[in-house]
């Protein structure tokens, strides 16, 4: 070999020496870069927060949304608005002024549906662009319960009713920060059209019903791939009830709220105006209530009735009823044939308008405890002159009581006095009801602390009856506005939320952001159920009223056994593992369906019986399980972008090997020469 051919290698080999010495210190920056699996996972994936669409079962069929099989979903995303048609299974992103048209589209466009590999909604516009309101929910919300026959009335006008469909895609609510993040990754997909690059979102939403095949509420419960919706409803009374005593005769005087909501996502479920903001002005009269001695030696019982599983089918009052029937100890002490007049307070979140606030009564029949009430009311009213506050009767071309409790009492009991306060006459003043809009932008505190006023002072005239009711007597029954304020930041805002000062001094709340959806059972019902299986607001509600309703003098520092045996409550237990022993009636009332027994550790669904009409009509609902909910986005390289490189690899190893057999020849033939 010459000296040219020599020191050719050399140079050769010294700059393939320079290339991968290069390539050990890129390496190496990469390592440290990257130094575990998770740290590539992080690279390569964006976790996105979203509140689910999940879905729900009842003895007909299913609603709500779900993976439509066994595994994750991956599909590219797609604004909707250039998603005239989808040739392929595709991610939608929605706006809020989209989500309206985008499921009629669903429902209408049988091709368009099939392509739909999921759906992502952006976190909440301004509510200036959803003027028009947006309400997944019917036009007469849970008419099948009505009591009155003409069930194609309108209360809700905007109502879409697209909730209570099935979707065999995935949906998630975006938060804020997610919704920053996909609004990012769809500029980012404008750039990169003709590109070899796609971002992807992957769902997973599988649903145990989904996987075993279960599509109702019947055969999910009893393959165990489901548990029934439900929770525990609360009653207390003031003053509390000497159940040891023989004389039960006071009528009682029922004050009535909700606290639960619907929505179609579920941990977005927050229901501000409808119905927190009639349980806020509930409580705040409890406390304006609580601190008059006079109501000790009043001729009528006061008993506040919290529920909840109301926007399912009823299930907190109906179960209520039923409990009265079975005269079980989760309602000892209480007789429905003392029940003299019931008063339900509804939406009453946003009656404030131009310096007044304005509510309407809606009643369900003419009675002489109806009568007592209406001037209560008024009396009531005219104590409260000075704040501007109107009450009026409800339109009497409405067909009867608006979606409320109260229609479980009638339906049980057609001749049942009651009324139902709300902020609307003929349709719903809530434009974004069983909506996740419907939170504490969208309803005014000043109308709480007037609901509040109104109710506390309509309580008062209606228990005292003939007694000390003057006008100097109702000025002493005052709402405190900070209470309602501060209960407001608590029940419907993630800070404070839950871990306010207020909800920490009763209970250690499960997590922070509030959320009224119902929940499910999934132990056997109690009335005194392990703090555990009760939902946080439930038992902050229960802490409550115990706590108001008790008189100040028999309160002791510390619980012991022989607390309940005195006629007492513990409450404030789970702050310190002590708690304070109160004199109080109150009491949790499981709530769910009258359809449904527990026994031997599962459930059952029970035949309708014809002495309970609303069973009749009873859905059922149960919650699918699942093992896990998420989201996340990455870039992968198209199909043919693959193809290319394989291609562009097969042509340069080919070329490769051909390089190699003709340098072997040349090499061989020179060394021929020498």
């Amino acid at each position: 070999m010459d000296k040219r051919s020599s020191s050719t290698i050399m140079a050769s080999s010294f700059l393939l020496f320079l290339f991968l010495f290069n390539f050990q210190l890129s390496l190496a920056a990469e390592t440290n870069l990257m130094q575990s699996v998770p740290d590539l996972q992080n690279s390569m994936y964006k976790v996105v927060d979203g509140d689910a669409c999940v879905r729900l079962l009842n003895l007909s069929g299913e609603i709500g949304c779900s993976n439509p099989g066994r595994e994750k979903v991956v599909a590219p995303i797609i604004r909707f608005r250039d998603a005239n048609s989808l040739s392929r299974s595709s991610a939608v992103l929605l706006s809020l002024n989209e989500i309206q048209d985008f499921f009629i589209r669903v429902s209408t466009d049988s091709t368009f549906a099939r392509n739909v590999g999921g759906v992502l909604v952006e976190s909440k516009a301004d509510f200036q662009n959803m003027s028009k309101g947006f309400s997944p929910a019917h036009t007469f919300p849970q008419a099948e319960f009505s009591p009155y026959k003409n069930t194609n009335y309108k209360w809700n006008p905007i109502g879409s009713g697209i909730m209570w469909n099935q979707y065999d895609f995935p949906v998630f609510l975006l938060s804020e920060s997610s919704t920053k993040t996909i609004q990012e990754v769809s500029e980012e997909i404008l750039k990169r059209q003709r590109s070899y690059t796609t971002v992807v979102a992957e769902f997973d939403l599988v649903m145990q019903t989904v996987k075993a095949g279960t599509h109702d509420s019947e055969s999910c419960l009893k393959e165990e791939t489901c548990f029934p919706l439900g929770g525990y409803s609360v009653w207390s009374s003031l003053p509390p009830l000497n159940i040891s005593s023989s004389d039960q005769g006071k009528p009682i005087i029922l004050a009535v709220a909700s606290m639960d909501s619907a929505s179609f996502f579920r941990d977005k479920s927050l229901g501000a105006d409808s119905p927190i903001s009639g349980l806020i002005a509930l409580l705040a009269a409890v406390d304006a209530l609580s601190h008059l001695e006079a109501i000790d030696g009043f001729d009528k019982q006061l008993v506040f009735l919290v529920f909840t599983g109301e926007a399912w089918g009823y299930l907190g009052s109906r179960r209520f009823l039923h409990e009265l029937d079975l005269q079980s100890d989760a309602v000892k002490g209480l007789n429905t044939s003392l029940f003299e007049m019931i008063i339900e307070v509804g939406s009453v979140g946003k009656g404030f308008n131009e310096g007044v606030t304005s509510f309407h009564v809606h009643t369900t029949g003419v009675s002489s405890a109806t009568n007592k009430t209406l001037d209560a009311l008024n009396h009531a009213q005219d104590s409260l002159k000075s704040r501007n506050i109107s009450i009026s009767s409800a339109a009497a071309s409405n067909p009867g009581i608006p979606p409320s409790s109260l229609m479980s009492f009638l339906n049980k009991n057609p001749i049942t006095s009651g009324v139902v306060l709300e902020d609307f006459d003929t349709i719903f003043s809530n434009k974004f009801y069983h909506s996740h809009l419907d939170d504490s932008s969208n309803l005014n505190s000043s109308s709480i602390v007037a609901a509040a006023s109104l109710l506390a002072r309509t309580l008062y005239v209606l228990t005292s009856d003939t007694k000390d009711d003057s006008k100097s007597a109702l000025a002493s029954v005052n709402v405190n506005v900070s209470l309602v304020e501060q209960l407001m930041g608590c029940l419907l805002e993630c800070e404070p939320g839950l871990s306010c000062e207020l909800v920490k001094n009763f209970i250690a709340p499960s997590s922070t952001c509030p959320s009224h959806y119902v929940g499910v059972i999934s132990e056997e019902p109690s009335s005194t159920p392990s703090p555990e299986y009760i939902g946080d607001v439930s038992r902050f509600v229960w802490n409550f009223l115990a706590d108001k309703t008790s008189p100040p003098k028999g309160k002791t520092p510390v619980c012991s056994e022989d607390c309940s045996k005195k006629g007492g409550v513990c409450t404030r237990a789970e702050v310190d593992g002590k708690g304070i022993c109160v004199f109080s009636t109150t009491r949790y009332v499981p709530a769910y369906s009258t359809r449904l027994s527990f026994e031997s550790g599962t459930w059952n669904v029970l035949p309708p019986n014809s002495s309970d009409p609303m069973g009749m009509h009873d859905p059922v609902w149960t919650e699918s399980n699942w093992n896990a909910i998420g989201l996340r986005v990455y870039t992968v390289q198209s199909a043919a972008y693959d193809r290319l490189v394989l291609l562009g690899g097969i042509a340069i190893t080919g070329g490769a090997y051909l390089a190699i057999i003709l340098t072997r020849a040349f090499v061989a033939k020179i060394l021929k020469q020498d």
